[in-house]
């Protein structure tokens, strides 16, 4: 291994991995199956795929090429150097317009290909819903589809020339006309013509094996085309020629509704003499919500498209009117079309996890039949799962005849493992009962290729075996894969996880208390990987920043799996692998909302950091940044803010503060309040009571200590709107609680204990969840008065907040408080919605710019935010993404660039944009810090402009009833 890794550095001017983390990180793809490679490159150009044929030819190592690892039946994993392709083999070759080609790499992300060929009218035509991360080079190893199929065919259709390297060096350029054939290709095609042309289902969706149909001489002999779908196992891709289409000017969406799914197959057929775009069905055991769906059981996405809105809309509404359906409805916004083809893409995630929360796995998620079978084929399907007793939510390209369906499969007992076996290959024999592939879109990899001889024969297969032979006569180019393949049930990345539930301090409810099973989550449809964001989404501000898998939240995910395993990654919660790739997390908690299957890992995150610091010296910035409740309690008490301030202006003095707490030199130490919040609400003097309801505002550090100013607009703000405000109490009594924090019983003050509620949210992103206990235990009591009321908990600071909705109840699962006290939890904009509908916020009639917080997106929704933000006339949406301070993570030191970049991304370029009488709105205290840091400009949360509005409005009655006088 030594020797292979040197000379593959001497070779190679790419990047070569054989470290832990490196490996650990492509173990597995989105299929069930785990290989460990030997080691990683990174190759810069075709001259560096050449060097590592060449070395590893010599040692006998085999070679997988990767590109998303988006691939579902276990083809783009390998044991030995797996070829990352995405790192710098990326780039846009070349664009014709008036050829309608493009020259691309095999790295390069679908979305980067459209995004440069929509200005000239054009797309690519295949669109699998990982289009966002997959690449041109796996879709030709796959044949991917997607959506669009029915319309525009699969990736083979769409390809013209490929430049390939085979196992044993040789250049080829593959075409038409058996151009680029390596020697011996055509005399073993033309010594097996009959059974080409007899031994091949005809189907739009026949993915699985090799195309060898493609070499018949009435099929142009096409050498390229035959290459498409041979899953890395015949050469390496290096470059490709493209054909693009005309992509439509305006397109429609028409939603039809049916009773069941079976109506839905039975009828998409019917639909494609109307021409559409898509074909696409799904049922509703997949979507979490309705929400925007017609009424029914199971739904048909047809989509077309026209010259103009009006064009594709009337051939939507056509079809509707053709089709025999519960309901439909037809959408040409593209902004209503994009939500809906949201619930289908995310379905590939969303499906992996049934109704109830039990997990439920690939394998068996794209068989195609004829689509004129597909209704006969789904209740077959159907029934066959219920005889195995197993459960499925199918969906898919129902024009096309392909159904994609996870299935709850027991992978982790033998007993499951040998009934997942049995299935399968039930499941095979059905599949070509009806005539179809068991392949419809991602290809055979390990999952189906052992099964290829129940579709094709043993002699087609044996013929497959002939021609991976003349491409690849030493095997070492994907081994395992589509031919003399692994067993289906062997290598399941189940297997080497611990049986048993590791001791965790969060409680894991979602996930039945298991650490495992919440990293099992990630299934790895990459859509942390995706390189921009649009609309709200969050996930993942790191990897957009770095390009680096391991600081995706997939990549994390991997290298905890890896932990858990034991077998790579040998030293688990004292992991340095797994440290460093969980140091540029921002636990932004982007992942939670944003990742289809609901990993969190900002919760991974606390949970790792928590082991892996027990019993040792932390990191400067956890005692000084972790702790900052506790710093700052005793600043204020000591009544140090000046004099703190004062410390902080003279640089040499701040230079040190910063490098003795971990702070990142680039960045400036906040001012503290010469008053903290709750020392002005002790000394307001008291406005007319109102007699609306009671909310209890809490005072966060952030409120308290720093932006006090924010606290002081809630309260004018919520007591505009007819509320009553209240503070929690800060007195913890021995026996009965101090129901306001005041007593008149003398011998209850003297056992009282004084104390401040805090959500701990410091503590959990650093770790320290020992303490973030204690704290919240604290809180809960002092919180006991108002838990015994109906009255609500109002929270300034979104990150606050989101600790308290979602990290309480985790931490102290058994504190039958903690859930209610979550459950209390509103934001600014939920209080006043709930609270006080009838109040009218005054009109501003401004645009508002800046980003809604991350955890606001992720754990709490910020609909009353957007529908306060309406009322009060600000317009414009705001962006999404993270501000990238979050927290502790942008003063940290060594994050000044991630922080950076992350802010650069689309919240700088949203200010910088906007007119000069724009509100910038930031709820959260470090938004509103990297906001003045970086860009010099004072962000301010809704309430404090909700309260200036309040003012003016004031002043100026006052001044027309003075005018009056």
């Amino acid at each position: 291994m030594a020797d292979l890794e040197s000379e593959l550095r001497e070779a190679v001017r790419g990047d070569v991995g054989f470290d832990v983390a490196s490996r650990a990180l492509v173990t597995m793809d989105a299929s069930n199956y785990r290989r460990v490679p030997l080691g990683v490159v990174a190759p810069r150009d075709a001259d560096d795929v050449a060097a590592v044929l060449a070395v590893c030819r010599e040692h006998g190592v085999p070679v997988v090429a990767r590109g998303g690892g988006t691939s579902i039946a276990g083809q783009a994993t390998g044991t030995g150097v797996v070829l990352d392709l995405t790192r710098h083999m990326n780039r846009l070759v070349a664009l014709d317009p008036r050829e309608r080609t493009a020259v691309v790499q095999p790295g390069l992300v679908l979305d980067r290909l459209q995004e440069a060929a929509a200005p000239h009218g054009l797309r690519f035509g295949p669109d699998p819903s990982t289009h966002s991360r997959c690449t041109l080079g796996g879709m030709i190893g796959n044949n991917s589809c997607g959506a669009h199929s029915v319309a525009w065919g699969t990736t083979a259709d769409s390809v013209r020339e490929l430049d390939v390297i085979t196992a044993r060096g040789q250049r080829l350029r593959l075409g038409r006309g058996w151009a680029g054939a390596p020697d011996g290709l055509r005399a073993l095609a033309e010594g097996e013509l009959a059974r080409l042309r007899t031994g091949f289902p005809e189907l739009p969706r026949r993915i699985s094996g090799y195309a060898l149909d493609a070499l018949l001489p009435e099929n142009g002999a096409d050498v390229a085309r035959s290459f498409c779908g041979s899953e890395g196992t015949l050469g390496i891709l290096t470059e490709a020629v493209v054909r693009l289409v005309e992509a439509p000017r305006a397109r429609a969406l028409a939603v039809l509704a049916y009773a069941d799914e079976s109506a839905a197959a039975e009828a998409a057929a019917g639909l494609l003499p109307h021409r559409p775009l898509t074909v696409e069905g799904m049922a509703a055991d997949l979507v979490p919500s309705a929400a925007g769906l017609p009424r029914g059981g199971a739904w048909l996405f047809v989509e077309t498209g026209g010259q103009s809105e009006q064009e594709a809309r009337a051939r939507a509404e056509a079809i509707a009117r053709a089709a025999d359906v519960v309901d439909f409805l037809v959408v040409a916004d593209p902004g209503a079309q994009r939500a809906l083809w949201r619930i289908r893409e995310d379905a590939a995630g969303t499906a992996t996890r049934m109704p109830d929360g039990s997990e439920a796995w690939p394998g068996w998620e794209d068989c195609a039949v004829p689509p004129a079978r597909l209704g006969a084929y789904l209740r077959d399907f159907r029934a066959l799962l219920a005889a195995h007793g197993l459960r499925g939510t199918p969906y898919g390209h129902f024009g096309d005849g392909c159904i994609h369906a996870r299935i709850d499969f027991d992978l982790l007992t033998e007993p499951g493992v040998a009934r997942f076996r049995r299935f399968s290959e039930e499941l095979a024999d059905l599949v070509v009962a009806h005539g179809g592939s068991l392949s419809g879109e991602h290809g055979d990899g390990q999952a189906r290729a052992e099964l290829l001889p129940r579709m094709y024969g043993t002699e087609l297969v044996a013929l497959f075996e002939r021609a991976k032979g003349v491409w690849d006569p030493d095997d070492l180019l994907n081994p395992g894969m589509l031919v003399r393949p692994a067993p289906l049930d062997s290598g399941l990345r189940f297997s080497v996880l611990p049986r048993e539930p590791v001791d965790v301090t969060f409680g894991y409810s979602a996930d039945g208390g298991d650490f495992a099973a919440a990293v099992r989550r990630c299934v790895g449809v990459a859509k942390c990987r995706t390189t921009s964001v649009s609309g709200a989404a969050v996930m993942c501000p790191s990897f957009r920043a770095t390009g680096q898998e391991a600081h995706s939240t997939r990549g994390r995910a991997r290298l905890l799996h890896e932990m858990l395993a034991g077998e790579l990654v040998t030293d688990g919660w004292r992991s340095t692998e797994v440290r460093d790739a969980l140091d540029l997390c921002l636990s932004c908690k982007g992942c939670r909302s944003d990742c289809p299957v609901g990993v969190d890992m900002a919760t991974y995150k606390a949970e790792f950091l928590h082991h892996h610091y027990a019993g040792r010296r932390r990191p400067a910035a956890h005692y000084s940044m972790g702790r900052l409740p506790q710093w700052l309690r005793w600043a204020s008490r000591a009544r140090a803010a000046a004099a703190l301030n004062a410390l902080a202006g003279v640089r040499p003095l701040a230079r040190a503060a910063k490098r003795l707490a971990g702070i990142a030199p680039e960045r400036e130490i906040p001012e503290l309040a010469r008053e903290t919040f709750s020392r002005w609400w002790r000394a307001r003097r008291p406005a007319e009571r109102p007699d609306g309801d009671l909310v209890v505002l809490w005072p966060d550090t952030f409120t308290e200590h720093l932006t006090p100013s924010v606290g002081r607009a809630a309260v004018r703000v919520l007591e505009a709107a007819g509320l009553r405000v209240a503070l929690p109490p800060t007195l913890r009594t021995r026996g009965r609680p101090v129901g306001d924090g005041r007593t008149r019983s003398a011998a209850a003050l003297l056992t009282a204990r004084r104390g401040r509620v805090c959500c701990g949210l410091t503590y959990v992103s650093t770790g320290q969840l020992d303490r973030a206990r204690a704290v919240l235990r604290r809180t809960l009591d002092l919180m006991e008065p108002v838990l015994a009321t109906a009255a609500p908990v109002v929270v300034l600071e979104p990150s606050c907040a989101a600790a308290l909705r979602a990290d309480l109840p985790e931490l102290l699962p058994d504190d039958p408080r903690a859930a209610r006290l979550a459950g209390r939890v509103l934001t600014f904009a939920e209080a006043l919605e709930r609270h006080a509908p009838g109040w009218t916020p005054p009109r501003l009639d401004r645009t508002a710019v800046g980003q809604t917080h991350c955890h606001q997106h992720a754990v709490l929704g910020d609909a009353p935010d957007r529908r306060l933000r309406e009322a009060a006339g600000l317009a414009g949406g705001l962006s999404g993404g993270c501000c990238g301070l979050a927290g502790d993570f942008g003063f940290t030191r060594g994050h000044f660039e991630v922080s950076r970049a992350c802010a650069e991304e689309q919240l700088l370029p949203s200010v910088r944009q906007a007119p000069p009488d724009a509100v910038v709105l930031a709820d959260g205290f470090s938004c509103r810090t990297q906001l003045e840091q970086l860009a010099g400009v004072r962000g301010r949360h809704l309430a404090e402009v909700l309260a200036e509005a309040l003012e003016d409005t004031g002043r100026r009655d006052s001044s027309i009833s003075g005018s009056h006088t």
